[in-house]
């Protein structure tokens, strides 16, 4: 990491280059009022593997039948099946969702508890999808690293590993509390439309002089 790296900087300044881009979808359904942690947490199940422009109209079509556990479980899986089209591996999607309401209306009485391990102890639930949804619903300090953070992080050097939740554990030591769930909301659309997988736009990025380019060979 070069030595002049300045987290608070760099932030505000991605802050301001994102603003022509979509938000990630989870702030986007947020703004949109659906900001439960039932809401959140099943829209980013719906999320895995499943890009964003796919992600939002299904979450929306999804909540149109149903916005809590109990009325989730009203749905059976063929219906709930055809709901999530569109997703990768909707009937496996469907199943977990529906695993996931019934742990909540029967064990929980209906309300999801804002905990992260109660959250990771839903089956299909991982670090991801918890630490969002109680970012994003609760407001709760909880980093949330997808492909995008964990690119974009490592090419600045600020981190240097191989796996996701390495990058979530090496981000919690580096990172400011009251940053963490600006994390994924600022570098989400950062890496998707700036700082990209392949050929980056390293010539107008406004943090370039903050970054490395680990493992950049080609760029824009």
């Amino acid at each position: 990491m070069k030595p002049d790296f300045d987290l608070t900087t760099v932030l505000s300044r991605i802050e301001a280059a994102i603003q022509p881009y979509p938000k990630a979808a989870m702030f986007d359904l947020f703004e949109r009022g659906y900001n439960s942690l039932f809401e959140q947490l099943i829209s980013c199940i719906v999320s895995i593997r499943t890009l964003d422009e796919t992600t939002i109209p299904v979450s929306l079509r999804l909540f149109e039948a149903a916005r809590t556990p109990e009325q989730l479980l009203t749905i059976d899986i063929p219906t709930l099946t055809d709901l999530l089209h569109g997703t990768t591996y909707p009937d496996q999607k469907a199943y977990t969702l529906h695993g996931i309401a019934d742990r909540i209306v029967h064990e929980f009485g209906g309300n999801l508890p804002a905990d992260y391990a109660t959250l990771t102890s839903l089956k299909g639930v991982g670090p991801k999808c918890a630490n969002l949804a109680l970012g994003v619903a609760t407001g709760q300090a909880a980093i949330s690293v997808d492909i995008h953070v964990h690119r974009v992080v490592n090419r600045w050097g600020l981190v240097r590993t191989k796996q996701p939740e390495q990058t979530l554990n090496a981000l919690e030591t580096r990172v400011p509390r009251e940053q963490w769930v600006n994390i994924n909301r600022l570098l989400m659309p950062f890496g998707k439309h700036v700082c990209t997988g392949t050929l980056p736009h390293c010539s107008t990025c406004p943090v370039l002089e903050y970054c490395e380019q680990v493992g950049v060979e080609r760029h824009r």
